[in-house]
């Protein structure tokens, strides 16, 4: 056994105790990139920009406690803006939708606690991975459009109500009305956002880049006079804390039981499914290689939301970039995740000046770069060099929530994938089950499956794999399988990975008598005729 894997950092005051130092010094470090994401992905989402400030202290001093992962960082995240701001708009605007937004969000959370409770963190392994990176990617590009007048310094009055095709339509108008000044704050802070990790500096490339962007912008707002030159709009008003917290929360969306169903399908299907897709890969980066419990993380985050939503907060998931970010700062525990929610609490409570300094142009700079990382060119030929199968379900998955919904996108982007399989030869009654037979020898266990295995009866074969003891001999059969898709290869082959390092074996047969849809290792595989 490695000495880093049997040295691994205790839990609950012990932990404590022994990891204060790393676990300090990354939560002051992700309270500082938390900060002004928290801010900018409230405003986005139509929130008072405060309450991604509530929905972060929350996540970290609250959820810490419950949390089934010892790495992962909780609070708003841009994935859900899209959502969100559909919610507030969906439910009358302004404030009033704000308010009946939180009614939603307070019922999806009671459903991610059930969620945790009846243990169905697996799902995450029943959508095709190609829907799922269409769904991130759709995100991404409704966010950089959104956050483009905001940018500019746009009357907020201009784009309110405008659906993504409009706005595209009248990017050209907001380029050519843009705010000069505030506008060079934002051009300037984007450029810093996309290329501060190039910056090969000692001591300097450490520094978070939305850090990097507030010494330049504050600054630079004090010496162009924002208070006296610049419309409202141009910078962040938060507000008191104190006056701020209180019951937000309202239940009269019911009323509208159409919008308020669908939403808190969404809150709960997309915050859960990014939720645990970041616990996965957080684990994977974990230099102690912990497995987190994602059920527990699901009730532990159902709770945030709960909390989060009674007071006015944002939904929170585990955030991957923070999260990430968190690791590579050296955090052992989830002491870390609790520090960065003590940091937010004490710098709203003492520096709430500070945090009305930062332009708008800024925030709105950090939430593009976010943008760009999700729905970045090279998420696009990655996917084509798997398969113009899985393009194809990408590119529909994102057609369609752009144009209509997130559901209606991954509903898509399913039906797609299940018609391919179908046309290449997956037998309707294999779509929900793969026939799989499991034998076994002293250590050595032998799965043959048959007909197809595809991401819809992956389930099924998953339960199998995870009952196998730890250390053992397996051989994984498809030599009589007509069709293996993408996701089930990926998943094998994260399986296989991880069996691996805990001192077992992984043997996959039978793909030679398949052929690949495309030259990538992970693509689909048809059983030659």
């Amino acid at each position: 056994m490695s000495k880093i894997k049997s040295n691994i950092p205790s839990k609950g005051l012990k932990g404590l105790i022994e990891n204060l130092t790393s676990d300090i010094t990354s939560g002051f470090i992700v309270f500082l990139l938390a900060l002004p994401l928290s801010l900018g992905i409230a405003k986005a989402s139509e929130f008072p920009p405060l309450m991604g400030l509530i929905t972060a202290i929350i996540g970290g001093i609250v959820v810490s406690f419950f949390s089934g992962s010892q790495l992962t960082i909780k609070g708003p995240a841009a994935g859900l803006i899209v959502i969100v701001v559909g919610a507030v708009n969906e439910f009358g605007g302004g404030e009033i939708g704000w308010h009946l937004a939180l009614g939603a969000i307070f019922v999806a959370s009671i459903i991610q606690i059930l969620f945790g409770v009846f243990k169905l963190g697996k799902l995450v392994d029943f959508f095709p991975l190609s829907t799922v990176h269409g769904m991130l990617a759709a995100i991404g590009i409704i966010i950089i459009v959104k956050q483009i007048p905001v940018l500019l310094d746009i009357n907020p009055m201009l784009t309110k109500g405008k659906s993504i095709l409009e706005l595209i339509t009248l990017l050209p108008s907001f380029f050519q009305h843009l705010d000069p000044k505030a506008s060079l704050i934002g051009f300037i802070s984007l450029l810093i956002m996309l290329c501060w990790n190039q910056v090969n500096i000692p001591y300097f490339s450490k520094i978070p880049a939305p850090l990097v962007v507030l010494f330049i912008a504050i600054p630079a707002e004090i010496m162009l006079d924002f208070n006296h030159t610049e419309p409202t709009y141009a910078l962040v008003h938060i507000g008191n804390l104190v006056d701020s917290v209180h019951l937000n929360i309202s239940f009269d969306g019911i009323k509208q039981i159409g919008v308020f169903s669908k939403f808190v399908v969404m809150f709960a299907l997309v915050g859960s499914l990014e939720s645990l897709l970041t616990v996965k890969a957080i684990d994977m980066m974990d230099p102690y290689k912990r497995k987190s419990n994602t059920n527990k993380d699901l009730i532990a985050i159902g709770i945030g939301n709960c909390i989060s939503a009674i007071f006015g907060g944002l939904p929170m998931i585990s955030e991957v970039a923070r999260s990430s970010a968190n690791v590579n700062n050296g955090a052992k525990t989830r002491w870390a995740n609790f520090f960065h929610g003590i940091f937010i609490l004490l710098f709203v409570l003492f520096a709430t000046h500070w945090i009305e300094l930062i332009p708008n142009t800024a925030l709105a700079a950090m939430l593009i770069s976010v943008g760009i990382k999700l729905a970045h060119p090279k998420e696009f030929v990655h996917i084509f060099q798997i398969g113009k199968d899985q393009l194809a379900i990408f590119i529909v998955t994102i057609m369609f929530t752009l144009f209509e919904d997130l559901l209606v996108g991954i509903a898509a982007g399913i039906i797609l994938n299940t018609c391919i399989h179908i046309y290449h030869g997956a037998p309707i009654n294999s779509l929900f089950k793969a026939p799989a037979t499991v034998s076994f020898n002293d250590n050595n266990y032998f799965i043959e499956i048959e007909a197809a295995a595809i991401f819809s009866n992956f389930l099924g074969l998953k339960s199998r794999l995870e009952a196998i003891p730890k250390q053992m001999h397996i051989t994984i059969d498809f030599s009589k399988t007509k069709l293996v898709d993408h996701s089930v290869i990926d998943n094998i082959m994260q399986f296989q990975k991880e069996y691996t390092k805990e001192g077992g074996d992984v043997k996959i047969i039978g793909l030679e008598n398949h052929r690949s849809l495309s030259k990538h290792p992970l693509s689909t595989k048809i059983a030659k005729k």
